[in-house]
C-alpha cells in the first residue's frame, strides 16, 4: 500500500458516508409512518432536521409527503455518488498497487543469480506474476474496503438499534457471533486448500509452457498423445483441489444464508410480537427489519472477505518466497578495475552440490590476448569452467584472478560487461535480427550491427533475407536454422567488444569452413582479446596458444597442439580419429 494509504483512507470515508446515508433512509421511512402518517409526537433527529429545513408542525409535513420522498431520493443519490467514488478509488489504489508489484518481481527476477533460474520452473514463476498478482488485486480492490463498510455500518446500526429498543437489538444480534465464530474456523480449515489449488494451477502452468515450448520435439517424436496425458493429469489435480475449494464454499455459503436467515426471521418475529403488544412502534420495526439486512449481510459478507483473504495470504506467501532470495547483486559495489585479460585460475574447485565436485584444483594461466581451447569428454567440466570466470557460479576453493584481481572482489555487472559469452544454446529473442544483435549494446550504430555480422559470417546471409536485418526471428529464433542462430548470438556478443572471449561450443552448430571464417576474422578484429574455446573439432582447437584436455573435472593434458600430439593421451586420440575420418571422407 506504501504510497496509496491516502487513495484507501479516502474510499473507505467514501464507503462510510455511503453507508450514513443508507442508515437515514429507514430513519426517514420511520418518522413517515409513525408520525407523519400515525399520529406519534413528531421526533425528528438533529442531523435530520436541517435536512427537513426546520418543519415541525406535522400539518404541513401531512401536507408535504412528498418531501419525506424527496429526501429519501436524495439520500439515495448521495449514496450512489460515494459508492462510485469508493470503486474508482479503491480500483486505482489496487490496479496501481499490482502494477508495483509485477514490477518489483520482474526487477527481482531479473537480478536473481543464473544458478537460480536453472532450476526454477519458468511455468510456476508465471504463474506467481500474473495469477498470484492478481489475487492480491482483487482483495485490494474490493475486500479491503468492504472490511471498512462492514465495521462502519455494524457499529452505526447497533447503537441506533440500542437506542431505539434494547431487547430487540439483543435480538438482532443473537446469531452474529455465531456467523463470525464460524466464518473464521472455514478460513482457518479452507486456507490450505487455497494453497493446493493454487501450486496445483501453477504445475499445470509449467507442463503448459515447456510443452508450447518444445511443440516442434514433441512432433518430431510424435508424442503428442503422451503430453496431452501429462496435461490431462495436471489438469486433473488442478480440478480436484480447485472442487475441493468449492465445496468448502458451498457448505460456507448455505450455512452461513441459513442463519443470516434465521437472523432475520427472528427479529421479524420478535419485533411484529413487541409492535403488536404496543411495546415498539410499526415505524421502529421497518427500521430494525432493515437495519438487520444491512447489518447481517456485511457480516455474512465475513466468510467471502476471509476466504479471499486466505487466497490472497497464499498468494502473498508465494510472491514473498521469490522476493526472500537474495539478488545476485548486493547492494554493495565491488571493484571496477580495467580489464586487459590476463586470466589466472590457481588451484579452483567447484561443484554444484558439496559433495560432488565438478572440477578439482584446476590450475593454469593465459596472458592477454592467448586463445585457450578446451577439450574433454561430455560431464568433464568444461563449460562450468568457463562459467566460473564470468561468475555465473562462484568457486568453493581457491580462486581466479583477472590482471592480478580476484573475481570475487570485482563488481558482478563490471566484470560481465567485459567477459563476453556465446552459450552452448543459443538463445534469440521475439524480435527483429538487428535487435538480437544490438540487444548487448543498444547503442550500437547499424555500422556496428553490419561489421559485428560480418565478423560472425552472417551478414551475407542476412541481406539475401527478404526483409534483411528487419527479418523477425520468431520466438527462441525458430524461423533460422541452427547455424544461423548461433552465428546471429556471436554477432550479439561481438558487439560489445569484450576483453574477454568465450565460445561454449557455439561454433558446434556451423559447418568447418564457416568455423574457419570466424576464428579468422575474430583473429584479424581482436589481436588483444583473450579468448576461450570450447570444441571438440581438432581443427578448431589447433590454433589456440593453450590447449586444456579436462575428465571427470581434472586437466589431464595441457599444452599446444604440436606438443600434445605428440604424446599418448585423450587429445592426440581424438585428433587421429577426427583425421582418419578426413581421410575416408575425402576418399
Amino acid at each position: 500500500m506504501r504510497g496509496r494509504r491516502l487513495l484507501y483512507i479516502t474510499a473507505i470515508l467514501s464507503t462510510a458516508l455511503a453507508a450514513l446515508f443508507s442508515l437515514v433512509n429507514p430513519i426517514v421511512l420511520q418518522i413517515s409512518i409513525d408520525s407523519i402518517i400515525g399520529d406519534k409526537p413528531l421526533n425528528i433527529p438533529v442531523f435530520l432536521g436541517g435536512i427537513l429545513g426546520g418543519i415541525t408542525d406535522k400539518e404541513k409535513l401531512l401536507h408535504n409527503l412528498m418531501l419525506a420522498g424527496a429526501v429519501m431520493v436524495i439520500l439515495t443519490g448521495l449514496r450512489g455518488l460515494f459508492l462510485y467514488f469508493r470503486g474508482k478509488l479503491s480500483a486505482a489504489a489496487s490496479e496501481g498497487i499490482a502494477r508495483t508489484l509485477r514490477d518489483e518481481l520482474y526487477d527481482h527476477l531479473q537480478h536473481l543469480s543464473y544458478e537460480y533460474h536453472v532450476n526454477a520452473r519458468v511455468g510456476d514463476l508465471i504463474q506467481r506474476c500474473t495469477s498470484d498478482v492478481e489475487q492480491i488485486r482483487l482483495f485490494m480492490a474490493a475486500q479491503l474496503v468492504e472490511v471498512g463498510r462492514a465495521v462502519f455500518i455494524f457499529l452505526a446500526a447497533a447503537l441506533v438499534m440500542f437506542n431505539l429498543h434494547v431487547k430487540l437489538a439483543l435480538t438482532a444480534m443473537a446469531v452474529i457471533p455465531l456467523v463470525i465464530a464460524f466464518s473464521y474456523f472455514f478460513y482457518k480449515e479452507v486456507k490450505k486448500t487455497f494453497r493446493d489449488a493454487d501450486e496445483s494451477e501453477a504445475r499445470m502452468s509449467a507442463v503448459l509452457q515447456e510443452n508450447l515450448t518444445g511443440v516442434r520435439v514433441v512432433r518430431a517424436f510424435a508424442r503428442q498423445n503422451y503430453e496431452i496425458e501429462k496435461f490431462e493429469e495436471k489438469n486433473a489435480d488442478f480440478r480436484e483441489n480447485q472442487y475441493r475449494v468449492l465445496k468448502y464454499l458451498a457448505v460456507y455459503w448455505s450455512s452461513s444464508d441459513f442463519l443470516c436467515m434465521f437472523q432475520i426471521v427472528l427479529v421479524v418475529i420478535m419485533g411484529v410480537y413487541w409492535a403488536v403488544s404496543g411495546e415498539i412502534s410499526l415505524g421502529t420495526l421497518v427500521v430494525f427489519v432493515s437495519y438487520e439486512n444491512m447489518m447481517i449481510w456485511p457480516v455474512r459478507q465475513l466468510g467471502r472477505i476471509l476466504t479471499d483473504l486466505g487466497k490472497m495470504q497464499v498468494a502473498i506467501d508465494r510472491i514473498q518466497e521469490i522476493f526472500s532470495i537474495e539478488t545476485e547483486f548486493p547492494e554493495k559495489e565491488g571493484l571496477k578495475p580495467e580489464i586487459r585479460g590476463n586470466i589466472s585460475f590457481k588451484n579452483v574447485s567447484f561443484g554444484y552440490e558439496e559433495d560432488k565436485p565438478v572440477l578439482k584444483n584446476i590450475f593454469f594461466e593465459v596472458e592477454k590476448g592467448q586463445t585457450v581451447a578446451i577439450l574433454g569428454p561430455t560431464g568433464s567440466g568444461k563449460s562450468s569452467l568457463v562459467h566460473l570466470l564470468a561468475r555465473l557460479y562462484d568457486c568453493q576453493s581457491g580462486s581466479i584472478e583477472i590482471d592480478g584481481i580476484d573475481i570475487k572482489e570485482i563488481d558482478k555487472k563490471w566484470l560481465r560487461k567485459h567477459v563476453g559469452l556465446v552459450l552452448q544454446e543459443p538463445f534469440l529473442f521475439a524480435r527483429t535480427i538487428k535487435e538480437n544483435i544490438s540487444f548487448a549494446n543498444i547503442h550500437a550504430t547499424e555500422k556496428e550491427i553490419f561489421d559485428a555480422a560480418k565478423h560472425a559470417s552472417i551478414h551475407d546471409v542476412v541481406l539475401r533475407f527478404d526483409q534483411g536485418y528487419d527479418t523477425m526471428v520468431g520466438e527462441r529464433g525458430v524461423s533460422l536454422s541452427g547455424g544461423q542462430k548461433q552465428r546471429v548470438a556471436i554477432a550479439r556478443t561481438l558487439i560489445r567488444n569484450c576483453p574477454i572471449l568465450i565460445f561454449d561450443d557455439s561454433l558446434s552448430a556451423v559447418d568447418t569452413e564457416t568455423d574457419t571464417r570466424i576464428r579468422k576474422a575474430l583473429k584479424e578484429r581482436s589481436k588483444d582479446v583473450t579468448t576461450f574455446i570450447i570444441s571438440h573439432r581438432i581443427n578448431t582447437l589447433s590454433e589456440a596458444d593453450l590447449i586444456l584436455v579436462l575428465e571427470d573435472g581434472e586437466i589431464i593434458q595441457k599444452g599446444t597442439h604440436e606438443l600434445l600430439i605428440a604424446e599418448p593421451g585423450m587429445y592426440r586420440r581424438v585428433y587421429e580419429m577426427q583425421s582418419s575420418d578426413f581421410l575416408e571422407r575425402s576418399v
